[in-house]
């Protein structure tokens, strides 16, 4: 089955999925948006970045942290990480028995602490579940096995500042109209954010190129060519370069909004001047991961479809497919599918900034970062 557009694919889901829905096409749109966070989330798992993503986490703009943006994914320095073994404890699989496990009974509640649920007593599992808060960063916790109620969980404390960020942009058409009407809206609010949380700054030349400035903690400014400048800021060790800095990443899904990644419009040339790296995701792409998803479904990813349709039924209830609340077998699956069919996937995603750079230049550059000495270059 192939689709001329999204907005194609759109409509077959509102018909065959959404039918239920007063207004079907917004309902699928939405949808849409959901998958599209969760092909990124999936992808930053099966890239190893399980342990350092936060989700919808309030970053502070550079040199004004009164003002902070929520992005959909942040990846953190992981500052400290261990095991912990649970037994005797029941779900739900609260915040509270967690801190329990690893602090003791005798710890008082803290701010910060909260009441989230790792794993509901549905088998609803949180993504990236903070349990705890410290003067350095979060405590957040990943379910590594669950039976008969014992398991493990993975704890890492996360830094405040990450060194990177993922944000998802889609927009939809309204029945009768050639493009979204917020499409530049939406553009804008994006290329704001990628342009403020980082202490490496991007200017405007007088031969129209894109230089790079930032204000190094030992004092004089560094204005260079932008990409030569964040290569070498990604390659030091150095904390001078690296406090303050954010790499930020764009995912963009082609809705005949932002054309195709050959043919850009205006809000595709906004968000692509802004971010450090603008990814693609193909309608190809996507229309392959709904196809196996939803409609052409395959066994190995049976459970996922399951728990998208109990999630969009008509009824209110508990979503279980969204990239904070996960169906637990639902994820096992994700897991698996993202690691087993990794090089497809990379080819659902087209490169529009950095030019001529690949998926696999992304996830060396995330894997050098992650590698810093961080807790060192964040004491300075």
């Amino acid at each position: 089955m192939s689709y001329a557009s999204v907005d194609a694919l759109q409509n077959t889901l509102s018909e065959k999925v959404f039918h239920y829905a007063t207004d079907r096409k917004k309902a699928a749109g939405r949808a849409l948006g959901t998958l599209i966070e969760i092909i990124t989330f999936y992808t930053l798992r099966s890239w190893g970045f399980r342990d350092s993503v936060a989700i919808e986490k309030p970053i502070p703009e550079y040199g004004n942290p009164e003002i902070t943006h929520n992005v959909e994914y942040s990846i953190h320095p992981i500052i400290e990480r261990s095991k912990v073994s649970l037994t005797d404890a029941r779900l739900p699989l609260t915040a509270s028995k967690i801190r329990r496990a690893i602090w003791g009974k005798e710890r008082e509640k803290a701010d910060g602490d909260n009441s989230n649920q790792l794993l509901s007593s549905t088998g609803i599992l949180r993504n990236s579940c903070t349990v705890a808060q410290s003067a350095v960063g979060s405590y957040v916790v990943h379910l590594d096995s669950w039976k008969n109620d014992t398991g493990e969980v993975s704890l890492s404390l996360l830094h405040h500042h990450p060194f990177a960020i993922f944000e998802c942009k889609r927009v939809g058409i309204e029945e009768g109209m050639k493009k979204g009407p917020q499409t530049i809206e939406k553009a804008k609010q994006g290329a704001y954010v990628a342009r403020s949380v980082s202490s490496l700054q991007k200017i405007r030349l007088k031969d129209g190129r894109m230089g790079g400035l930032i204000h190094p903690i030992s004092g004089n400014l560094v204005c260079e060519p932008y990409e030569p400048l964040i290569a070498r800021i990604i390659a030091s060790g150095s904390a001078d370069l690296l406090h303050s800095f954010v790499m930020t990443v764009g995912v963009v899904s082609n809705h005949g909004n932002w054309f195709t990644s050959e043919n850009h419009n205006k809000e595709l040339k906004v968000l692509a001047q802004s971010y450090d790296w603008l990814l693609f995701l193909t309608d190809g792409g996507l229309a392959d991961f709904i196809n196996e998803l939803l409609l052409k479904p395959t066994k190995e990813l049976a459970p996922a479809k399951e728990a998208f349709l109990a999630s969009y039924t008509g009824n209110k209830g508990k979503n279980r497919f969204t990239k904070v609340q996960m169906d637990a077998v639902a994820d096992a699956v994700l897991v698996k599918y993202f690691a087993t069919h990794a090089k497809r996937i990379e080819s659902w995603f087209n490169i529009i900034t950095p030019k001529g750079q690949t998926l696999k230049g992304l996830h060396a550059a995330l894997t050098t970062l992650s590698k810093k000495n961080w807790k060192e270059i964040h004491s300075v």
